[in-house]
């Protein structure tokens, strides 16, 4: 002889407790679901398509002397922003020979500057290594 399952008759019982924990837990996972897309879509195309108020980029390097290295180097701003870009010199190990931060206080969107970075032996490149906003 083979048991029957032992089930309760839903429309005599209504449904249990635990159906109704599993529905309520489905439905906070699906809010939370969503929000936390939505903060991450938020940072993402805040991140993507945010301006940068102070942006620079080098242009050119000439290495003019054993212990002189010109710099040509462009910046992209508001006319409101001031920043500092750090510039370095390499020598041919790969160790910094120079270093030196310029200021850009000008009231211009895009300014660029040509400036001479003294080293402490021969250099062989120089490298941008940061903008920052003051």
């Amino acid at each position: 002889m083979s048991a029957a399952p032992q089930t309760l008759p839903e429309a005599r019982y209504g449904t249990s407790s635990d159906e109704r924990a599993d529905r309520r837990l489905k439905v906070i996972g699906a809010v939370l679901g969503v929000l936390l897309l939505g903060i991450v879509g938020w940072f993402g195309y805040d991140y993507i398509s945010g301006k940068n108020a102070f942006s620079g980029e080098l242009i050119a390097s000439k290495v003019v002397s054993a212990d002189e290295v010109e710099v040509k180097l462009d910046v992209q701003k508001d006319a409101a922003t001031d920043g500092v870009c750090t510039v370095r010199a390499l020598a041919e190990s790969g160790a910094e020979v120079g270093r030196k931060d310029v200021v850009f206080a000008q009231r211009t969107e895009q300014v660029t500057k040509v400036f001479t970075l003294r080293t402490t032996e021969k250099a062989t490149a120089a490298e941008l290594v940061s903008c920052t906003q003051r």
